[in-house]
């Protein structure tokens, strides 16, 4: 009975995609008009329209896909009734209505679906078009001029943009245009993501998760938006941006004409421009997409905070100022921003020069096309409320002017050559160092100074005096305060020492070509603080144990929930996890990465503080019959794709090249919102940009996540990753362990039981039943997919972890068939198996040592 549904509901699924056609038709007209069993064909054959139904949703939509779209996979581009289905497809028909406007019409009801929006008041004359473009433009019969359009889909996106299409505002219709997701990939109604062109000021696209923002590109600066660096003329594709007193909108053109593009919003909050050769549309290239690393997260740094993905931490203040708040920032938590160190003075400030930055949020700026950068420069020093300058325009040497008032927000660097522009930010004289720019050199700018250096030689004398009557009083304090402090200094050096001298925290130059003087900045904690925090280590306060030791719950004095990773005095493999996971994790800034705030050694202690998080780990929930129903289908959709962009950032975004090693369900922490974060690096290992794979002969990991080639031979790569990867996926599907599972009718673990189901036709039986109320069907199938594409026994057919964000994160990313899983033979119900049962227990395979951590 199963299969028989798991079959219909795929045919149907295809059926409802690409219907049965009758016939194609060329135009809908008032007496042609378009009925379930016909689409309607662009006449290059490039779109076709039709009515579909995603997924096994009972629900009928019209709109336009690519004609040579793989069945399996169908691009839609536009969906004319997103939000109002048809239920029943067999009523439905598209024609042109009496008032000349394109109707969706449910004939069983005798009520008007969706309808375009022209101002026809007849049907004469009046047809429906589609464009090789994807553009449904409705028209006077005679007359194709695009200016005398009576309506089109392009000024109506859903979650694609298209060559030719705009996105902003059009003041002669009063329309704007921008994407919304869809809810689901087999849901085309409105999701919660959202890009719009925000024209005031100087106009620039945010991202928007219902009412919050989460991205923005910065300007336009001449070449393309200041915080998108990878757009250019190289790529042939060529970018256009308005901004007049009628229009303020962004369109892209294609100039290889053997080549398409489109921009996609995917309905977990990820903007994507995919290419491919014309023809060729069932194996798009992922070109592009973003939020792609910490330092797109809208404010990451905060109020005049600079994020800036190539250092450690990512947040530092300008030039002129300081962390708000100090305690966070040491912590790394940025957010609070930054506050100046000196106080302005109009006329006598200076400029202090950034290079290569997205600039800051641009709502409220002042622009002039005509100004030069001196002009400008000029401009900004008279207006005591200008905070910063930079060019209009980018090309050429810079022409133009923006002006800055009030604070500076969202701001980041790029490393040289990779983007931005210069900017230029206000700061007080006193805060200037050598080289700085002191604004222009008129008589006010010199008066403003005779007078600040008078007062500063009257306020230096009556402090001499008030100092005088005050020292013999503050003598003693004095001398009191300054022992207590080089006390404090000679611990912290001392720390700081112990922790270089073990090899614990290193120089940069170790890891990367930076500086061999620019050392790690990891905040040192006293002993007594932490056994403060955590009520002296007690048992209450114990959140797990593993191969290094005990984790404990605690708070820091300024409120702050924490998590403290403390070393067993007796573990070896804990000494060289602690030094590891120092040495990489707090180099390492990723939303899906969890965050090491400080870490502690005094005496014999070592220990690791982290951000505490609320959920604990991923196997506490996912594996407990009272706690697996918090889990419902999205947020495990959710985790599986967090998990995939973290280990994306590892593998290839990073500094480094990180291979982890020990990825399983109990090293993914959940935040309170359940969002994952990838925990424990102390089995990980850094590759160099060329290196593609290692070899070792102690193996360390845990049984049940290691791929074959790591288990047997000691070869580790990327590629192993995404095998403990494909494990977890389908532990997440299934609710159910790899190590330890055993169904006694086939005596197969989950790889083997999960791959026996695909082949027979039944992987939706493999869903958690506690899912079953809120899963979609094709995320279901897609997952179980790639999870099984990930599990493949040869490395060299597994996926990369690129491959795999794009695979699950769009609808029509081409999805091989798996191979036969690793591991996936039966065993005999009698057998023990040692390693497993054990802790931190060694065996020999083929001369390679293998150690199974058995513990979180």
């Amino acid at each position: 009975m199963r299969n028989t549904q798991c079959s219909l509901w795929l045919s149907t699924a295809l059926i409802a995609l690409f219907p049965i056609a009758a016939g194609a038709i060329e135009t809908i007209t008032a007496t042609q008009p378009l009925f379930p069993n016909q689409t309607m064909v662009s006449a290059g054959g490039v779109v076709e329209l039709g009515f579909f139904s995603p997924g096994n949703s009972n629900k009928w939509y019209v709109g336009v896909w690519y004609k040579d779209s793989d069945p399996d996979r169908t691009v839609v581009v536009w969906v004319a009734n997103r939000d109002n289905p048809l239920t029943n497809s067999s009523s439905g028909s598209l024609k042109i209505g009496d008032d000349g406007n394109l109707l969706l019409v449910d004939e069983a009801a005798n009520s008007v679906v969706w309808s375009s929006t022209s101002n026809r008041t007849s049907s004469a004359n009046t047809v429906a078009q589609l464009l090789d473009s994807g553009n449904l433009v409705v028209r006077r019969e005679n007359d194709v001029d695009p200016e005398n359009y009576l309506w089109q889909s392009f000024d109506y996106p859903t979650d694609t943009f298209l060559p030719g299409m705009k996105m902003g505002w059009d003041a002669k219709t009063g329309l704007n245009r921008y994407l919304t997701s869809w809810k689901r990939n087999d849901d085309p109604s409105t999701g919660d993501y959202s890009s719009k062109l925000d024209v005031h000021g100087l106009p620039e696209l945010y991202l928007w998760a219902k009412k919050a923002r989460v991205y923005r590109t910065g300007p336009w600066n001449g070449l393309g938006f200041s915080g998108v660096p990878e757009m250019g003329p190289t790529y042939n594709i060529s970018f256009t941006f308005v901004s007049e007193k009628d229009e303020i909108s962004y369109s892209f053109q294609l100039e290889d004409k053997s080549l398409n593009s489109r921009l996609t919003l995917n309905p977990i909050g990820v903007v994507q421009r995919f290419a491919w050769i014309i023809g060729t549309s069932r194996n798009p290239t992922l070109f592009w997409y973003s939020p792609k690393d910490q330092c797109d997260n809208y404010m990451e740094c905060g109020v005049y905070g600079v994020c800036d993905i190539n250092a450690s931490p990512v947040c530092k203040c300008i030039q002129g100022f300081e962390p708000k708040d100090p305690r966070a920032w040491k912590m790394r938590n940025g957010s609070g921003g930054c506050v100046r160190t000196s106080k302005l003075s109009c006329h006598g400030d200076g400029f202090w020069p950034l290079k290569n930055m997205k600039v800051p949020q641009t709502s409220t700026v002042f622009s002039n096309k005509s100004m030069s950068l001196l002009e400008c420069k000029q401009a900004c020093i008279r207006d005591c409320y200008c905070t910063a300058y930079a060019n209009l325009d980018i090309r050429q040497g810079g022409s133009g002017c923006v002006m800055w008032s009030g604070d500076l927000l969202d701001m980041r660097q790029y490393a040289g050559g990779e983007g931005g522009q210069d900017l230029y930010v206000r700061v007080s004289a006193a805060d200037l160092e050598t080289g700085g720019s002191i604004g222009n050199n008129n008589n006010t700018s010199k008066t403003g100074q005779i007078v600040m250096i008078v007062g500063i030689a009257v306020g230096a004398g009556v402090l001499l005096l008030v100092s005088s009557i005050c020292f013999v009083r503050q003598r003693k304090r004095m001398k009191r305060t300054l022992r207590e402090k080089i006390q404090r200094r000679g611990l912290r050096k001392r720390n700081q020492d112990m922790l270089m001298s073990e090899g614990v925290i290193a120089r940069k130059e170790e890891y990367s070509n930076e500086s061999a003087s620019d050392e790690l900045e990891l905040p040192l904690y006293d002993l007594d603080i932490i056994a403060m925090a955590t009520n002296n280590f007690s048992d209450e306060n114990q959140l797990g144990e593993g191969g290094f030791g005990i984790v404990y719950k605690g708070m820091l004095p300024d409120g702050q929930r924490v998590a403290v990773k403390r070393l067993s005095k007796n573990s070896g493999q804990g000494t060289t996890e602690f030094k590891n996971e120092v040495r990489l994790i707090a180099r390492l800034q990723h939303r899906n990465l969890v965050r090491l705030l400080g870490c502690c050694i005094e005496v014999e202690e070592k220990m690791l503080i982290y951000e505490y998080m609320e959920n604990k780990s991923l196997d506490f929930i996912l594996f407990s019959e009272e706690k697996c129903s918090l889990l419902d289908w999205q947020r495990r959709f959710n985790i599986i794709n967090g998990i995939a962009r973290g280990l994306l950032y590892l593998h290839q975004d990073s500094r480094f090249r990180i291979i982890h090693r020990d990825l399983k369900a109990s090293n993914i922490l959940l935040d309170k919102e359940m969002n994952p974060k990838i925990s424990d690096f102390g089995m990980a290992r850094i590759f160099g940009n060329d290196q593609t794979e290692a070899n070792t002969k102690r193996v360390v990991g845990t049984y049940g996540y290691m791929s074959p080639e790591y288990a047997m031979d000691g070869l580790f790569s990327i590629k192993s990753d995404v095998f403990s990867f494909g494990v977890l996926v389908l532990e997440i599907i299934t609710g159910k362990k790899n190590k330890g599972f055993y169904n006694t009718e086939d005596e197969l673990n989950l790889l083997g039981h999960a791959w026996r189901r695909w082949r027979e036709g039944e992987k939706l039986e493999l869903v958690d039943p506690a899912t079953r109320d809120s899963y979609s069907p094709y995320e279901a199938a897609r997952c179980l997919q790639v999870g099984l594409l990930c599990v493949q026994e040869r490395a060299e057919d597994r996926p990369s972890m690129s491959a795999v964000v794009l695979m699950l994160s769009s609808e029509n990313a081409s999805l091989a068939q798996p191979k036969q899983p690793a591991f996936c033979l039966g065993r005999n119900p009698l057998e023990t198996n040692s390693l497993s049962s054990k802790q931190d227990e060694s065996c020999t395979v083929n001369q390679v040592t293998v150690t199974m951590i058995d513990g979180r």
